[in-house]
């Protein structure tokens, strides 16, 4: 779901990892990861490296988990094609830090397809670093599977203006922010079954992706019947949430929908669990999505519920779930956090396979030649991954190359997993009904 970070929890069981094992891959491999799989050296031309070796780029800010997440996943997903590679290519992955910044993504794309010659191109949290370098890799044709940013401006202002130079760019979770504002909407009619809620606050962080939540989530709960009580945005500097909950509180919320993917991070449920107050604390927390939270936050996060892609791999959202964890938790097990892929790690792994199918099935990764063939053959994929299904928007659709949302037989969007965390810090999946592991849970003081 959405979700997207630059930051990280402050504390040293997140993140610090990252920093030694970049070092050993970079004085290994230049600042890269490489992972050559034996095949055949058969000549495919690609648009991007014509020696016989299929180059997948990969960018994420790698001092957070969720960043380290999806470089794991991309390393796991490359070396279960190892067998026959990509169309008999070698397979090489060049893993890079954004550090969270335009100017450094910019940089390390800019180098990827320059200097490196890659191939495809996968990941991206920030909606504001992928705006940043989407003109560029439209321009050059390279093959863009975005796998962490929700802003739906990154393809209702590019395709949607201009579809012919940004169609090499997809985004495979997670779903928009606009489509998540209708999950929200549904999800906040089961929380009305479940406990008779209806009166909610809103309270989104003030950075693009929010933007859909600032401008319709109220008019999305109000369509269904609820009232909205309260609404405000935090900074993404805020340390001290208490003046917002003082007045959330005072304005008879039954559950506050906050939208933090750079804040937050632990100040935000410490002062909500440590003051007992009278709302749920529910909507996106990008830092809950961590398997170490509940530990990090010495149980305050206990009650927090967050939406996230993959449901934080508690559930089988596909028969391709359960063995994609196992096969991380395995190969990382002595490493640090984060011990579970995390949401963007399962859209990177499906970004990867989901590619080297579209490869065979299309005949080419020539993209400096068949791009229409690539840019077709995906358009018509219907693909299972470990997240659920994948597919995409049309070109002349509401957002042509972004993911779809699955929807069950009444309407409402199924591939919007909500978790919670429960007692003893267990995480469930408490929506979808599909998916769910365990019921929502009130906080116990309410």
């Amino acid at each position: 779901m959405v979700n997207e970070d630059n930051d990280t929890i402050d504390s040293g069981g997140i993140g610090n990892g990252s920093v030694g094992r970049r070092t050993f891959l970079g004085a290994a491999g230049a600042g890269a990861v490489t992972t050559a799989l034996a095949g055949c050296l058969g000549g495919v031309d690609g648009g991007g490296s014509d020696d016989g070796v299929f180059k997948i780029g990969h960018l994420a800010p790698t001092a957070n988990p969720n960043g380290i997440g999806s470089e794991r996943s991309a390393e796991l997903a490359v070396g279960e094609i190892e067998d026959d590679g990509v169309l008999d290519q070698e397979v090489e992955l060049i893993a890079e830090d954004t550090q969270g910044d335009t100017s450094e993504a910019t940089s390390e794309v800019e180098r990827m397809i320059e200097q490196e010659n890659i191939d495809l191109l996968v990941g991206t949290f920030a909606s504001e670093v992928t705006q940043s370098i989407a003109d560029y890799v439209g321009e050059r044709n390279v093959p863009f599977l975005i796998s962490g940013s929700a802003d739906p401006d990154t393809i209702t202002e590019n395709h949607g203006e201009d579809y012919d130079t940004f169609k090499n760019i997809f985004r495979v979770g997670p779903l928009n922010s606009e489509l998540q504002v209708e999950g929200f909407g549904d999800y906040a009619e089961y929380l009305n079954e479940r406990h008779g809620w209806t009166d909610f606050a809103v309270l989104p962080e003030d950075a693009a992706w929010t933007t859909s939540f600032q401008d319709g989530i109220a008019d999305e709960f109000e369509d269904r019947g609820f009232n909205v009580v309260y609404e405000n945005t935090s900074s993404t500097e805020t340390e001290d949430y208490t003046p917002f909950f003082n007045d959330i509180e005072e304005a008879g919320a039954d559950a506050l929908f906050r939208f933090f993917a750079h804040s937050g991070q632990g100040p935000d449920v410490g002062a909500w669990s440590q003051g007992e107050y009278e709302f749920a604390l529910e909507g996106t927390h990008v830092a809950s999505m961590s398997p170490e939270f509940y530990g990090l936050t010495e149980g305050a996060s206990l009650y927090e519920s967050t939406n996230q892609s993959g449901a934080g791999g508690i559930t089988d959202l596909s028969d391709k779930t359960g063995p994609f964890v196992e096969a991380y938790e395995e190969e990382y097990a002595d490493d640090d956090a984060p011990s579970k892929p995390m949401y963007m790690g399962f859209n990177t792994y499906d970004a990867i396979h989901l590619y080297k199918e579209a490869a065979e099935e299309a005949g080419t990764v020539n993209y400096g030649e068949d791009l229409d063939t690539i840019v077709d053959t995906l358009q018509g994929m219907s693909y299972t991954g470990t997240a659920g299904k994948i597919e995409f928007f049309g070109e002349d659709e509401a957002y042509p190359n972004d993911l779809k949302p699955t929807r069950d037989d009444s309407g409402k969007i199924e591939n919007f997993p909500i978790t919670q965390w429960q007692g003893d810090g267990t995480v469930e999946c408490v929506y979808p009904s599909a998916d769910q592991t365990a019921d929502h849970v009130a906080p116990e003081w309410m």
